[in-house]
């Protein structure tokens, strides 16, 4: 019997770099409930934009935002997992060379912090994703924990990724550039049978019911 479904958003359930999830969709949540199923968004975006897309029924359904680094479900965090500080350091001393032509986003489990003064990028955060976010001199002078960094180049970022910014990192964190964007993104490192984690974070903050009965997963890389 299933008791949870989770999937992708971008690309899936609404077009990509959109606010607005497909009409049918919000139907089929609610009828999902009904039947005493949770629906589960799963996405690299951040938790504040995943409300805003589902925010017809932001209050029904678990988050796994920021590709895993947050979990969250019924207004509570479940899970937080940020990055190492020194990795943070190492990755935005790496970045800042190519303000200009790429622009970087860190993510906060309140929300996003942002150097840049670039208004393309801004306008598309702002009206594209939806994110809450900051404005910072210094991201690495601010005292929020740390959960995922990512680069942003308009077009494609592929090129740069592969030769650069990718290699350097691939026996540290968590490195992956979501298909058909300009976006590379830094988390974690992936541990094996996280996945089954998340799952059990989930099922452990629902009192009484067992989720894992049976899930239906679509969760892209």
């Amino acid at each position: 019997m299933v008791k949870l479904i989770a999937s992708d958003v971008d690309g899936t359930l609404i077009q990509d770099s959109t606010p607005d999830l497909y009409p049918e969709m919000t139907a089929a949540i609610k009828e999902l409930a009904k039947k005493g199923i949770l629906f589960c968004a799963a996405s690299g975006r951040q938790y504040q934009s995943l409300q805003n897309v589902f925010r017809d029924v932001a209050d029904e359904i678990a988050y796994i935002a920021e590709n895993g680094a947050q979990i969250r479900y019924q207004n509570k965090n479940i899970s937080v997992t940020p990055m190492k500080r020194e990795d943070v350091v190492d990755i935005m001393t790496m970045l800042r060379p190519y303000y200009g032509e790429c622009e970087t986003i860190v993510s906060t489990p309140n929300g996003s912090l942002v150097e840049s003064e670039n208004k393309e990028f801004l306008d598309l955060i702002t009206y594209g994703y939806h994110n809450t976010f900051r404005r910072v001199k210094d991201v690495l002078a601010e005292e929020d924990e740390i959960i995922k960094i990512a680069v942003y180049r308009k077009g494609s970022i592929r090129q740069l990724g592969e030769s650069l910014l990718i290699p350097a990192w691939r026996e540290r964190v968590r490195s992956a550039w979501p298909e058909m964007s300009g976006w590379i993104l830094w988390i974690f490192p992936l541990i094996k049978g996280m996945p089954l984690r998340f799952w059990r974070i989930i099922w452990a903050s629902v009192r009484n019911r067992l989720w894992l009965l049976g899930i239906i997963t679509m969760i892209s890389a």
